[in-house]
């Protein structure tokens, strides 16, 4: 699987786990040098506090757009140290 945004691949891996139709990646596929700090945070029943990322391509930002739980609920373990996308990242195979 393939994450892209602005023609670009910001994350690629053959191991994704899909929760609620969204790709979540190993973290260690997410190329950080297109990545910049976000201080957003929201909260899920389940799977507990999201932290989030922007995407930084070709000097455009996509606020957010990165979401990941860095201290899961038990119930959503399984995602651990992987990250999703939204705001228009296509996630193709």
């Amino acid at each position: 699987m393939k994450a892209i945004w602005k023609d670009t691949v910001v994350a690629e891996s053959d191991d994704t786990i899909v929760i609620e139709g969204n790709h979540y990646f190993p973290a260690d596929s997410l190329k950080r040098e297109y990545t910049l700090s976000s201080n957003h945070k929201t909260m899920c029943s389940w799977k507990g506090q999201a932290s989030y990322l922007s995407l930084f391509v070709n000097g455009d930002v996509n606020p957010d757009a990165v979401w990941f739980y860095p201290n899961p609920l038990e119930a959503a373990a399984e995602i651990k140290d992987r990250v999703a996308f939204y705001k228009g990242v296509q996630v193709i195979d």
